[in-house]
């Protein structure tokens, strides 16, 4: 059977992430990405590769190795983490600098791999990336996978979850050759219910505006690289995600538009299909992802567990007193996979 957070309670591991300080799904989101505390002392030590993809173009991966002192307290801890950032995001996230000085503290090595075009750099491809990306999901893994033969972790924050679900929804019963566990933390596991709550009121202001202002520049972009790939004034004229999905990430990923994109894309109706433990975390003050298109223990297979506290926003999960920080997120998954 598959397991749920009781919806009026915190999960031990979790508790306490939401602090009094900080009321309300939209302030538990920004104040944790702006000002909460993302590491302790220095920032982790990132080491970049750039890896040439199949069809001729390139991600960055950056890469945290574990201090030597933390490796020699715990030398039989020393695994594999990998992280898929969110919408817009990168190694230079709140998140995955909480991952990453989570994985310097305790002897992991870490992965922070970049979708297309989030590096700092534009990608070469027509190409950029979507949330249902699995298949390019999978060339990573495969590639981590055949570095090393230590237990690998991954875990898709956002974006990124949603499409490493959809990866272990794909791979099925193969996915455990690849990975033990996947964790998804704050994913729009139904694109279509994310895309219609991001477009109202203060929503549609703050977080459509925020992810416009980056994603439309890029697109412009590659427009540059690529003439005649899209429609510019059809671009130029859309004012949420999804005029933005029908010109630009729908055609250009193989879909028929937006909608079909969001159908298609959606780990929600796929959950039963996942054949490894998997942890799917979503607060349910998020912003927007609504609580009431988040999954019930009867729509997922018995090797998912839903974690669902009633605070956190999304990728917030701020804690300790004020500006609070963001290290109990990574204590709280890993805590989870250690007892897998």
């Amino acid at each position: 059977m598959s397991a749920i957070l009781p919806l009026l309670s915190s999960p031990p591991a979790v508790a306490g992430l939401a602090p009094w300080w900080l009321p309300g799904g939209n302030l538990q989101t920004i104040w944790p990405a702006l000002f909460s505390r993302r590491y302790a002392g220095r920032p982790p030590l990132l080491r970049r590769e750039r890896w040439s993809t199949p069809d001729g173009d390139f991600i960055d991966v950056d890469f945290v190795e574990p201090a030597a002192a933390s490796e020699a307290r715990r030398p039989t801890a020393r695994r594999w983490l990998v992280l898929f950032h969110g919408l817009e995001g990168s190694s230079g996230s709140h998140y995955a600098q909480a991952f990453a000085h989570w994985a310097e503290q305790e002897g992991w090595s870490l992965a922070l791999p970049h979708f297309r075009g989030c590096s700092g750099e534009p990608n070469l491809a027509p190409r950029a990336y979507h949330s249902g990306d699995y298949e390019e999901v999978d060339w990573i893994l495969q590639r981590l996978r055949a570095r090393s033969r230590r237990p690998l972790l991954a875990v898709g924050v956002s974006l990124g979850g949603n499409a490493l679900l959809r990866w272990a929804e794909e791979a099925g019963e193969s996915a455990g050759r690849t990975a033990r566990a996947v964790v998804a933390i704050s994913s729009p596991l139904d694109l279509a219910a994310a895309g219609q709550a991001i477009v109202r009121g203060f929503n549609r202001q703050v977080y459509n505006r925020m992810f416009l202002s980056t994603m439309k520049p890029k697109a412009l972009a590659k427009l540059l690289q690529h003439p005649g790939l899209f429609d510019r004034t059809r671009l130029l004229a859309a004012q949420d995600l999804h005029a933005f999905d029908d010109v630009f990430t729908a055609p250009l990923h193989g879909f028929r538009d937006a909608d079909d994109y969001w159908a298609r894309g959606s780990s929600k109706p796929h959950l039963n299909r996942i054949r490894i433990p998997a942890l799917v975390m979503n607060a349910r003050n998020d912003p927007f992802v609504p609580a009431m298109s988040l999954p019930r223990p009867e729509e997922v297979g018995r090797h998912v567990t839903l974690w669902q506290p009633l605070q956190g926003g999304h990728v917030g999960f701020a804690g300790g007193g004020f500006p609070g920080h963001v290290l109990a997120l990574p204590d709280a998954v890993m805590a989870w996979a250690a007892r897998g």
